[in-house]
């Protein structure tokens, strides 16, 4: 049943600059495809009223009609009875870049393929599991063994770290809706980063906070003067944070700026939510940095997000949380709400994979290292123009186009046969027109294709001059 919906004033927002040289209604059709694409009208989500959305478009209702009927002609809407007309995906969603499904190469998504130790690992965790079927079935905290593993790790980085500190969760994801479900309430400010993972912008707005976004730049990452006064002078509840690798324009934090966030949020009262999900992706960063609790001097609370997601393969949903005791307490009594546990035996996998993973980083890096080069390399060849930052590692290049044609770019690359994000999903109210993610995490081969298929959407929309009122509206 359709219960959630889009205002034509929040559509009208994510719209921004749509109007091109095309007919209205199908400039208008390919940008609100572009936002079901992108996920920011997600599917199910009931649009506005064809009457409501044309007064707020000042444009006629029959450029509208029209608009939601070519639209429905190519499976992005659907009319539901009582329920006007709503988002959905057409068809069968594209599968892996590799798996070639549907005939799509899908960069929409920065993540590794499966490590080649995950077959053996599954194997021998079935091996394990019949110990484990009369004594655990709904885990809402995790095997005490996987705990005292995850605690070990990060005593091994410099972080002394107990067992009772760590929740199992099921992925990254899940942790962060479920940190922001116990720690804030409708109407508090939560800092954000500007752009940054916009499934963790989705999770706080969600919660009811009104954010607060900080800039993070590619080229320079953080000021750390204006991120100290933004906690200082908004009093942010919580503060979302990807200080390693940064999703997406690969920044790192120095240490310095950790610690003057942590005297910062210390004074404030704010939990600093810290998203180490990419921290172990590192190519060939100059310098060394221990987990960002261990910079803290200051007291500060803070809540660290981790996953195997991003390193072994986000096929297995198996992330956790470290906090203090009481925190982790708290979470493990509201999870209930939300699901009853993590599965036996995805974290039994996990536990057989985490002695390797010293040698499956070090794969990870080489795979990650071929393919930056390789694009870097491309992009310097091709688009001379573009601004192509060097990255340490992590998992994409935030790639300034020079001109706010992000959305446009994204369109036309489909009808190349790729899917890749635009900057805005990673903005908030249509900001990052001027930049694109690529990933670094598929095959050189792959990339290959992709930047082919990228030429070509590049040269069509090239042929079409950007509107001026696209140029203006650029805020980044």
């Amino acid at each position: 049943m359709v219960d959630v919906h889009i205002t034509a004033r929040a559509l009208s927002a994510l719209l921004g600059p749509w109007r091109s040289d095309d007919a209205a209604y199908r400039s208008l059709a390919d940008r609100i495809r572009l936002l079901i694409l992108d996920g920011r009208i997600p599917a199910d989500t009931r649009l506005p009223a064809e009457r409501d959305l044309a007064e707020r478009l000042d444009v006629s209702r029959t450029t509208v009609t029209a608009a939601y009927k070519e639209l429905r002609d190519n499976g992005f809407l659907e009319s539901v009875r009582g329920s006007g007309s709503v988002a959905q995906l057409p068809g069968v969603r594209p599968g892996p870049v590799t798996a070639q499904r549907s005939g799509y190469l899908d960069f929409s998504k920065a993540a590794l393929p499966a490590i080649g130790a995950m077959t053996g690992a599954a194997v021998r965790a079935a091996a394990r599991l019949p110990r484990y079927l009369d004594d655990f079935d709904y885990d809402t905290i995790g095997l005490p063994e996987l705990r005292a593993a995850i605690a070990d790790r990060y005593l091994e980085a410099g972080l002394p770290t107990s067992p009772d500190e760590i929740m199992v969760t099921l992925g990254a994801q899940h942790a962060i809706g479920l940190i922001a479900r116990t720690h804030l309430s409708r109407g508090d400010r939560a800092l954000i980063e500007h752009p940054t993972y916009p499934h963790a912008h989705d999770a706080l707005r969600s919660a009811g906070a009104r954010l607060v976004p900080i800039p993070v730049t590619a080229e320079d990452g953080w000021d750390a003067g204006d991120l100290e006064y933004a906690l200082d002078n908004s009093s942010p509840t919580l503060a979302y944070l990807m200080p390693d690798f940064h999703n997406p324009t690969g920044a790192s934090m120095p240490l310095e700026t950790r610690r003057r966030v942590c005297r910062a949020a210390a004074r404030q009262g704010t939990v600093l939510v810290i998203d180490e999900t990419t921290r172990d992706l590192d190519i060939d960063r100059p310098d060394s940095f221990p987990p960002f609790a261990a910079t803290d001097e200051a007291g500060a609370k803070i809540i660290t997000v981790g996953s195997v997601g991003k390193t072994v393969w986000g096929g297995i949903r198996l992330g956790w949380i470290r906090a203090d005791r009481g925190v982790i307490r708290k979470l493990v009594a509201a999870r209930s709400i939300g699901d009853l546990g993590t599965p036996i035996l995805e974290q039994l996998t996990v536990l057989e994979l985490l002695p390797e993973m010293p040698a499956i980083l070090e794969v990870r890096r080489g795979q990650l290292k071929a393919t930056r080069d390789r694009l870097e390399e491309l992009l310097g060849e091709r688009y001379p123009y573009w601004d192509v930052p060097r990255v340490n590692g992590g998992l994409s290049i935030w790639v300034n186009l020079g001109v706010p044609v992000s959305s446009q770019l994204a369109l036309a690359a489909r009808t190349q046969g790729l899917l890749i994000a635009s900057g805005p999903r990673f903005g908030i109210d249509g900001a990052f027109e001027r930049f694109i993610r690529i990933p670094i995490t598929y095959g050189v081969d792959d990339t290959e294709l992709a930047i082919d298929a990228l030429a070509t959407a590049w040269q069509s929309i090239l042929r079409a001059p950007v509107p001026e009122s696209a140029l203006l509206s650029e805020v980044v």
